[in-house]
């Protein structure tokens, strides 16, 4: 997943995580204070219905029109008088008058509310389940008031009872019964419809989760266009340039007047590209003067080594040269000393055209040349090396092939000074192979000497790494070759043959036809480094 995936389903779980605790909250928040107004909306009915009470009380009961529905009470004393014309009154205590405003209420669906007792004298009066629980909490408890959430056929009611007194007022009926001033008679019990509550929660419910899924998925796209435009784009944007680095220069960071953590980003690896422009020329610049003074080691080496062909037939100049001073109108003589003078020189010029060939400071290119021919010219090149050399050459290449040849030379001849360096002064045998096959050009110098120890055998081709005496050896012929084979697309292999000595094999691309884009590379490549 990527990191825009993770940021974002990292931020949606924070807010839902958040939302889901904030739904917690408001939840229960709103229920406590929905059943907080419904329980005040009791309390602020018992008030009111034992204020009405008192006031009945207080008045000695009321007395009212009888009719077919208000008919006297068995239950009270006097239940009923008749005025001058006749006319009948019953009276209404407050029990009465609470139970007639609780039937008007129930009708209106408002409320409920009657007057319970565990010592009921009428039988309406009688507790259902929660009043009589009530009661004796409030009995032996004393506790003030009892509420409760109960599930009815008509939805949940919410039920509250609270105890009534005896005041004075009630001792003109009540005294009888046993009763004095303070004591609990029973209870106001009053019983609310809750219905319009759990309708208010579950809308108010349904639009907090809506809300919250709004703001989710509003906050989801913000967050994840903000990441898209400020990281993931710029971030994209970079690793393309790194990808492209360094076939493409990066470019130079267009600047902005408040900078953030990307394109500090993007400022440090535009300096470290630069850096590593500045570091990879100056790379290039020793690697090619690295060649170049291993290639001048080498030519010095052989200079040294071909004085001694050069005096050979210089010396048989001179005489010859002599000889004819002496006798310079002698036919004979000039017939004789005149071919042995052109075949010297000849020798002397071949000899200087192979040293001025390999010290040759030309740049690296492909060109379709004979390799084995450049073989030969390379031993030809050691030949004074090779007086107790057994040199054996199977050459078996038939055609030209696209190589640098400076590349061939240089790498011939390192393998080649190394492996007579190897035999030494007793002498031995250097036998060369090449051979192509499955696109592939392959050359085996091997050589009779000691090998090459196995713990250094991954060593050889480390610069500057050397078994040879202080001012014979630099470290630097075997890591040329490497790198110079390396980058013709090839590979340079060192081992131990089965007999005796080391063995080098070199393996470059059979390549028939030189690419004019290659050598315009190269071209380049090498402008640029000069």
């Amino acid at each position: 997943m990527k990191v825009q995936g993770k940021f974002i389903v990292a931020i949606g779980a924070i807010l839902l995580l958040s939302y889901g605790l904030l739904f917690l909250y408001s939840s229960n928040r709103q229920h406590d204070l929905i059943y907080g107004q419904a329980e005040q909306q009791a309390r602020m009915l018992h008030r009111q219905v034992l204020l009405t009470r008192q006031w009945v009380a207080d008045h000695h009961g009321v007395y009212v029109i009888q009719t077919k529905r208000d008919q006297p009470n068995p239950f009270l004393d006097a239940p009923a008088i008749q005025d001058s014309t006749g006319q009948a009154y019953v009276k209404r205590n407050p029990a009465m008058v609470t139970r007639e405003l609780s039937e008007y209420a129930s009708r209106d669906g408002w409320c409920k509310f009657r007057v319970t007792s565990l010592k009921p004298i009428n039988p309406a009066n009688t507790p259902d389940a929660f009043e009589r629980a009530g009661l004796k909490r409030i009995e032996e408890n004393g506790e003030k008031e009892i509420i409760a959430i109960e599930n009815g056929p008509q939805g949940r009611t919410l039920r509250y009872i609270a105890p009534l007194k005896i005041e004075a007022s009630c001792l003109g009926c009540h005294a009888r019964h046993g009763y004095k001033l303070g004591d609990i008679r029973g209870g106001l019990s009053i019983t609310i419809p809750i219905g319009w509550a759990d309708e208010m929660i579950t809308e108010n419910t349904h639009s907090i989760i809506l809300y919250a899924l709004f703001s989710i998925m509003l906050v989801t796209a913000t967050i994840s266009w903000l990441f898209s435009t400020l990281v993931s784009r710029p971030l994209a944007q970079l690793t393309s340039a790194m990808d492209r680095y360094p076939d493409q220069p990066v470019p130079k960071p267009r600047h902005k007047l408040v900078k953030d953590e990307i394109d500090t980003i993007n400022d440090t690896f535009y300096d470290l590209s630069r850096r590593l422009d500045v570091s990879r020329t100056a790379l290039d610049n020793a690697k090619k003067q690295a060649f170049q003074n291993e290639k001048m080691a080498a030519l010095g080496l052989l200079t040294s080594g071909i004085a001694h062909e050069i005096n050979n037939p210089l010396g048989g100049l001179l005489n010859c040269v002599k000889a004819l001073e002496k006798e310079p109108d002698n036919p004979q003589l000039v017939k004789r000393y005149l071919p042995l003078i052109d075949k010297g020189l000849r020798r002397i010029e071949h000899t200087m055209h192979q040293l001025l060939n390999f010290g040759r400071n030309t740049p690296l290119e492909l060109e379709k040349i004979d390799v084995d021919q450049v073989i030969q010219e390379c031993f030809e090149l050691l030949g004074y090396r090779l007086q107790k050399i057994n040199l054996q050459l199977e050459l078996s290449l038939q055609e030209k092939y696209c190589i640098d040849i400076e590349a061939l030379r240089q790498t011939i001849v390192n393998i080649g000074l190394n492996a007579i360096q190897a035999i030494g002064e007793a002498g031995g045998t250097l036998q060369v192979w090449s051979s192509a096959g499955d696109d592939r050009i392959t050359i085996r110098i091997q050589d009779t000497g000691p090998g090459i120890p196995p713990e250094i055998l991954d060593k050889i081709f480390d610069p500057f790494f050397t078994t040879k005496d202080v001012g014979v050896g630099t470290g630097l012929g075997l890591a040329v070759s490497f790198a110079q084979v390396e980058k013709m697309g090839g590979t340079l292999i060192a081992g131990n043959w089965a007999d005796q000595g080391a063995t080098f094999t070199i393996t470059l691309p059979a390549n028939r036809n030189c690419p004019l884009e290659t050598l315009s590379s190269n071209e380049t490549e090498m402008d640029t480094l000069s």
